[in-house]
């Protein structure tokens, strides 16, 4: 029988009429992807429970993602490997935290006083180039680097009192690798814990407090009862986190997908910035666990002063690191040089 394009076209347009109409249509196979975050349950349900549960609502039936929080499927500090392997589709994390084998990890997580505000993370990644560096850095390794974003400043949060830098001397704290290193400068001892061990550590005087976030997730992880002074002093005023994908998963995925992946993450980053901004001020007014404690200005002149050598110390480290120590020194310069707002010192 022969086929006219008048009832080719004719028979075209049934068909889709009747796929409108929901007649029977081929069966298409949800895509699932298993994203492990570095946050625990209750952190969890705040910095990325609701972009995954938008992103599964919004994708209709076409992609499912499976979230799965600090340590169910695979260590914190194995998971880069597990997304580069394809153990896992995606993850939520620092580079640091995650053991990244990348140029760039040092600079994950909180790197030492290079930020104030967590605005200062979008600016650098989105207009000073950072966000080209990570895509480069992480595609050598079969790793897609799809955002990164601002979480809360890192404060100390102690069980004893913190009013000097010699209060510090000999303190075991669980903190992030960088961090760590730095902080090792002032006799702080640093400890790696799995994240759901902090608490009972804090308790039993494993560790004598964390230097791990902002008092909002003191208040949200429950360490504020065993962990009172929270200090006003920050090593950092935003933590650097990503989204990381598998490669291969990445570009298998319709662009449509990819894409949706993007939005959501990217809002949950905005949502981060104001819950943590909120949160920060609000904690350190009404929370009834803790008491604030400061070291003078005069004095934590010196770990500002040490954290410029840290940086020109690890620009010795390699070429891609001595370019992103540049950017953060050219954009800190940049804010300090605009004044107010940007800079009040």
């Amino acid at each position: 029988m022969t086929t006219t394009r008048r009832k080719f076209l004719t028979s075209g347009a049934v068909a889709a009429g009747a796929a409108s109409l929901g007649a029977p249509a081929l069966a298409q196979t949800m895509i699932k992807w298993r994203l492990q975050t570095y946050a625990g349950g209750a952190l969890g349900a705040e910095v990325i429970k609701p972009a995954i549960d938008a992103f599964n609502t919004i994708a209709q039936g076409q992609m499912e993602i499976e979230l799965y929080y600090a340590d169910q499927l695979v260590p914190t500090s194995e998971l880069f490997r597990a997304v580069q392997k394809g153990t896992i589709d995606a993850v939520q994390s620092d580079d640091d935290s995650m053991a990244s084998p990348t140029e760039v990890t040092v600079f994950g997580g909180y790197f030492p006083l290079a930020l104030r505000y967590s605005l200062d993370v979008p600016a650098l990644f989105n207009h000073y180039g950072l966000n080209e560096i990570w895509g480069e850095e992480y595609a050598k390794v079969g790793v897609k680097h799809i955002s990164a974003g601002s979480w809360d400043p890192c404060h100390f949060s102690m069980k004893s009192p913190i009013n000097s830098l010699a209060d510090l001397n000999g303190k075991r704290v669980f903190t992030f690798p960088t961090a760590g290193r730095f902080l090792a400068r002032f006799g702080v001892v640093p400890v790696t814990l799995p994240w759901e061990d902090i608490g009972v550590a804090l308790q039993t005087g494993e560790l004598d407090g964390v230097a791990w976030s902002g008092i909002t997730e003191v208040y949200t992880a429950s360490w504020a009862k065993s962990a009172p002074y929270f200090l006003t002093n920050n090593i950092s005023g935003a933590w650097i986190g990503h989204f990381f994908a598998n490669m291969d998963r990445w570009n298998a995925l319709p662009p449509h997908l990819q894409e949706l992946m993007r939005v959501c993450f990217e809002q949950s980053h905005y949502y981060r910035q104001h819950w943590y901004w909120n949160g920060e001020a609000k904690l350190r007014v009404e929370g009834a666990d803790t008491q604030l404690t400061t070291i003078p200005d005069t004095e934590w002149a010196a770990v500002e002063a040490e954290a410029a050598k840290f940086w020109d110390e690890v620009a010795t480290e390699s070429p891609v690191k001595a370019k992103v120590v540049e950017i953060i020194k050219k954009y800190n310069e940049t804010m300090h040089n605009a004044g107010k707002p940007y800079r009040y010192s």
